[in-house]
């Protein structure tokens, strides 16, 4: 499990940075994120619900039953849509509503 970080989507705005647990996520030379060692990603998914540019996806591997597929983030007011784009493009969307989120 680990996260990818497409620097051309990045903006730079630090936020994954910051709230990333492990200090996993650095900035290269033209400010973009980027993670060093992706194997070292704790699967928290802290950075993706930071990310308002869709920059950060999370990578869900075979040994999780995602067999490749990737999930992102997207906020709406107080909705957060989880979407799982499986290989073959399709998209499953998981909506939560982000202040009930912790209730249970």
């Amino acid at each position: 499990m680990s996260i990818k970080i497409d620097v051309n989507k990045c903006v730079g705005c630090n936020k994954c940075l910051e709230i990333c647990p492990g200090s996993l996520i650095y900035k290269n030379e033209s400010n973009k994120a980027f993670i060093k060692y992706e194997k070292d990603c704790w699967g928290c998914t802290a950075c993706l619900k930071e990310c308002k540019f869709k920059a950060i996806k999370y990578y869900l591997g075979t040994d999780i039953g995602g067999n490749g597929a990737e999930l992102y983030v997207e906020e709406v007011n107080d909705t957060l849509n989880w979407h799982i784009t499986d290989k073959c493009g399709r998209d499953v969307i998981i909506s939560t509503n982000r202040k009930q989120s912790n209730k249970y």
